[in-house]
C-alpha cells in the first residue's frame, strides 16, 4: 500500500512538471505579417493606362473636329 502512494505521488509530480514545463517547450514564435499582394504600382499603372486612353480620345476628337466642314 506504501508503494502505490509513494507512485502515486511521483506520478503526480511529473505530471505536474510535464503540464507546466512542456507546452512552453513546443511554443513558437507567430510568423510575420505577410507582405501586401499590392504595392501600389499596380494601381499607378491602371491609372497610367486610363490617362492615356482619355488622351488617345481627346487627340482624336480635336483632330475630326478639325477636319469638320464649317458650316
Amino acid at each position: 500500500m506504501a508503494v502505490s502512494r509513494v507512485s502515486f505521488g511521483v506520478m503526480a509530480v511529473v505530471a505536474l512538471v510535464f503540464a507546466l514545463f512542456l507546452p512552453a517547450a513546443h511554443a513558437q514564435a507567430s510568423a510575420p505579417a505577410p507582405t501586401p499582394t499590392s504595392d501600389g504600382t499596380t494601381i499607378d499603372q491602371g491609372i497610367a493606362y486610363v490617362l492615356m486612353a482619355v488622351a488617345l480620345v481627346l487627340t482624336y476628337l480635336i483632330h475630326v473636329a478639325d477636319f469638320a466642314p464649317c458650316l
